[in-house]
């Protein structure tokens, strides 16, 4: 890694890790808050991060646990070393994000996680550092009360899609992406992070792969609707097809091109929830992505699809999580339950006439 400061700013030179400071290089430069920080140097730093929508959460954290180290603990880039990120101090660090911070669990676990990858990026690079990485590995997670999505009725989400005027270029676009969200039951960063290279439209059976959580890839069938919604599309956004590569969707500010993030995707779909809102009261004013994800998979479980075959489209490793995820009453698992299993005794039915004839 590249990284030193020199007058208070950071720039780009040699940097690996040593045992005596593994990771002073780093935390100068996320150290300088609110200096100016080339992207070449920032992108070095947080390429360990994955996705770019992931890179925001890591900036934070790492920024976060740097602060905690210089206020709380009075720990400069001097003295900096591998002790720092021993299991007693990450535990101060959560203790200290609750009280003096205000942070609730669900971000002090997001937090750790960043902080994890952090420190997995270096033992990656240097095994003397595996242990470090081993103790916050270890760390478990703050337990926090299940949040309950809620759900969006038919009419809901037919007024909401009906909101954007398809007329205007920004306006299509959001109904494509609406649209795409619902019918598909897609998470919004598995769709923004969609290249056109994953669309297949020239088939008797029209899909395209989603790269979701673990970088597992799935993929999902698209309808007429979406298809035909996707071809106008694609010949307004992407009039050459000449970059496979490239994102499907994105947003374009004074001739720059850029990843649309799911912060604005949620900000543009409370804007639409707020006019649907007057002629539809089922459509919540605070909507956001997530919940297209929730109604789509308790309407397909409302017309009777099984519930194997949602969790698969879904993307959920287990039916069980599956069902935890839709809330499930006891009178639905039972249905869901019995929809799969006859399923299964039709294939199996199946199998003894293939095996007869």
């Amino acid at each position: 890694m590249r990284i030193l400061q020199e007058n208070g700013a950071a720039r780009y030179c040699e940097w690996t890790p040593t045992q005596k400071t593994p990771l002073r290089g780093v935390y100068m430069h996320i150290s300088a808050i609110g200096k100016r920080i080339s992207c070449r140097a920032r992108s070095t730093v947080f390429r360990m991060c994955g996705s770019c929508c992931s890179k925001r959460n890591y900036k934070i954290s790492v920024t976060l646990y740097a602060e905690f180290l210089k206020k709380v603990k009075g720990i400069l880039p001097e003295t900096l070393n591998a002790e720092c990120f021993c299991r007693k101090y990450i535990m101060e660090w959560i203790i200290w994000m609750k009280s003096d911070r205000n942070c609730t669990l669900a971000t002090c676990n997001v937090r750790l996680s960043a902080l994890r990858a952090f420190l997995k990026y270096v033992a990656d690079r240097d095994m003397t550092y595996m242990a470090v990485f081993l103790q916050a590995e270890n760390i478990p997670n703050e337990k926090t009360p299940k949040r309950k999505v809620i759900g969006l009725s038919k009419k809901a989400v037919k007024a909401i899609l009906s909101v954007p005027n398809q007329r205007t270029a920004t306006g299509f676009r959001d109904f494509t992406l609406m649209l795409l969200l619902y019918s598909t039951a897609i998470r919004v960063n598995e769709l923004l992070t969609l290249k056109i290279s994953n669309i297949v439209m020239d088939c008797t059976k029209p899909h395209m792969i989603v790269i979701g959580k673990g970088r597992k890839k799935r993929p999902l069938p698209l309808l007429s609707q979406p298809v035909q919604c996707l071809k106008r599309y694609l010949k307004k956004y992407h009039p050459k097809y000449n970059d496979m590569d490239a994102l499907i969707f994105y947003s374009k500010s004074k001739g720059v091109y850029a990843p649309m993030s799911a912060e604005n995707v949620n900000k543009m779909l409370k804007k639409y929830a707020l006019i649907a809102h007057e002629t539809c009261e089922d459509v919540p004013l605070n909507l956001h992505a997530h919940q297209f994800r929730h109604a789509k998979a308790s309407h397909w479980l409302e017309n009777g699809m099984n519930i194997a075959q949602i969790s698969y489209l879904l993307g959920h490793e287990c039916i069980q999580t599956t069902m935890a995820y839709l809330d499930i009453t006891t009178e639905q698992e039972e249905k869901a339950l019995e929809t799969l299993e006859n399923e299964s005794q039709k294939n199996m039915a199946k199998k003894w006439k293939n095996n007869k004839t």
